[in-house]
């Protein structure tokens, strides 16, 4: 398999050959070989580079989420945050850039905010109707699979800033072009496409190493539970930051731990199984507390679904800790007034279908109609058989 940075590497770079550049990127972004796209940019003689935007988590992709990134200079070249005072780059600044390239490791969810990063980008250089290049990437969860409810408009906001799923089941050019022309930004977009990519894979299909695009995401099995489990950033559950297993594992002190795993396997949730245990976050909710809860183990990821298991994770200590469980309050990812749990999921219903003790197959039915309208609308996006 081929990414995008391979193919314009095999291509000596002939598409940005004297031009003024700016790049998003973070050092996760790497060719087959392992060396950052960042690297390619900087050393190759022929290529200007004038800027470098990094997304949430840093150039580095070593700051801890919700932390501002810092306007700082890497080997000389200016490194804009696009994470901190602002979200979205002053169009003065692209005035002197011909071309903006993008390559960001996504992990095929919503609320993950590099693709927002990148769309903000995007809409920037449409005003000044210059040319953005995608170069892209496998979605790590395969690009068939497609989850969770559609977030609503009203609920607009950095983790989700159009209208997706939970689980989108796209790589990233895929989304861009679809919230491009679905949503009238008018952007130049060229995409750079992989070789090799099947639309069933997922990432140890791959056969490319998994490269940590942010702190909370060390491997795989976390991307694979996130797209459910960072629900628990709307409640008082840790969801696990400040362990070793983020999104795998979760809990709170208020939680005895046998009891949870018995009510858990009580209900029987799709391709999954649970072990007790105790955990102290280093950081992060509970830090330096002792937190009872579970480690969760994906068993079948054909019949799995993270957005049901958090939403039974959810309901289960809600039922059992009725006075001790609680919904975040914002602030939350620059959103001020929204409940944070609603933002993620795209809704405050499900929040009140909780409340109520609504069971979760009978909310996953309210929202499937709308999942099936939005897979008819991305198939005339997708690159990839």
């Amino acid at each position: 398999m081929r990414l995008g940075i391979d193919r314009l590497l095999d291509d000596k770079f002939e598409p940005l050959k004297n031009k003024k550049l700016a790049l998003l990127t973070n050092l996760s972004a790497t060719d087959r070989q392992l060396k950052p796209t960042i690297n390619h940019f900087i050393a190759r003689k022929n290529i200007n580079l004038k800027l470098i935007f990094a997304p949430e988590h840093g150039l580095f992709s070593a700051l801890q989420d919700q932390a501002y990134v810092r306007n700082h200079r890497q080997k000389r070249i200016p490194v804009v945050s696009l994470y901190g005072e602002r979200l979205a780059p002053r169009v003065k600044l692209l005035r002197e850039i011909d071309i903006a390239v993008v390559d960001l490791v996504d992990v095929g969810t919503r609320y993950y905010t590099f693709i927002w990063s990148a769309i903000l980008l995007i809409k920037q250089m449409a005003k000044l109707h210059k040319k953005i290049i995608i170069l892209d990437r496998p979605n790590p969860l395969n690009g068939i699979t497609v989850q969770g409810p559609i977030q609503g408009i009203k609920f607009s906001s950095f983790v989700g800033l159009y209208p997706l799923p939970v689980r989108h089941g796209m790589t990233i050019a895929e989304i861009c072009n679809f919230i491009n022309v679905e949503y009238g930004l008018g952007a130049d977009i060229s995409v750079v496409k992989m070789e090799g990519w099947n639309r069933k894979f997922y990432h140890p299909d791959c056969q490319i190493p998994w490269t940590i695009p942010s702190p909370n995401m060390p491997s795989f099995e976390s991307a694979c539970v996130y797209p459910g489990m960072c629900l628990l950033e709307g409640t008082n559950v840790s969801e696990g930051r400040g362990t070793t297993r983020p999104f795998e594992i979760f809990g709170a002190p208020y939680i005895d731990e046998e009891i949870l795993v018995e009510k858990l396997n009580q209900r029987q949730i799709a391709g999954v199984e649970f072990r007790p245990l105790k955990f102290i976050p280093t950081f992060h909710k509970y830090c330096g507390n002792v937190c009872g809860g579970a480690q969760v183990y994906v068993t079948d990821l054909r019949i799995f679904d993270p957005l049901c298991l958090a939403l039974e994770v959810i309901s289960t200590i809600r039922k059992l800790y009725p006075k001790k469980f609680a919904w975040r309050k914002p602030p939350y990812e620059f959103e001020k007034k929204k409940m944070p749990f609603d933002i993620l999921i795209g809704n405050s219903w499900i929040r009140r279908a909780i409340e109520k003790g609504e069971t979760v197959s009978s909310i996953k039915k309210r929202w499937l109609n709308d999942l099936e309208r939005f897979k008819r609308m991305r198939q005339k996006y997708l690159l990839y058989d």
